[in-house]
């Protein structure tokens, strides 16, 4: 990316210290808690730029708003089904032979690197 933002330096070093992957809203309520004169419009078309440009990761998810990574490498996600939390997880899938079974039974071509597992996490457990 050529030109050095401040504001985009903040959002980079919020997605890094984020363990739960936030939201665009978090993003941004975080940012502007340092930086009242962010708005939101900058906050959201930063992150665009920031994953386009392949610093951080988009997580589409199927229900709720989008959340965001710093990782980037091709990795594993649990996901909880109550509050939307998304956690980093280790473990070496047979990726190509789950792709393939996907496609040869689905036809659905994969277009993520990762597995992505959905549960309860300990503080919705706990509830």
């Amino acid at each position: 990316m050529k030109n050095y933002s401040r504001q985009r330096e903040e959002i980079i070093k919020v997605v890094q210290e984020s363990h739960d992957h936030k939201t665009a809203e978090e993003i941004y309520m975080i940012v502007k808690a340092k930086d009242p004169a962010v708005s939101r419009s900058t906050v959201y078309r930063n992150l665009g730029l920031l994953v386009e440009n392949h610093i951080i990761d988009k997580i589409s998810m199927l229900v709720g708003p989008d959340r965001y990574d710093y990782i980037t490498k091709p990795h594993n996600h649990a996901i909880c089904t109550k509050c939307g939390k998304v956690f980093d997880f280790e473990y070496k899938f047979e990726y190509e032979k789950i792709r393939e079974l996907v496609i040869k039974q689905t036809g659905v071509e994969i277009s993520n690197k990762g597995i992505a597992l959905e549960g309860l996490c300990d503080s919705c457990r706990n509830k």
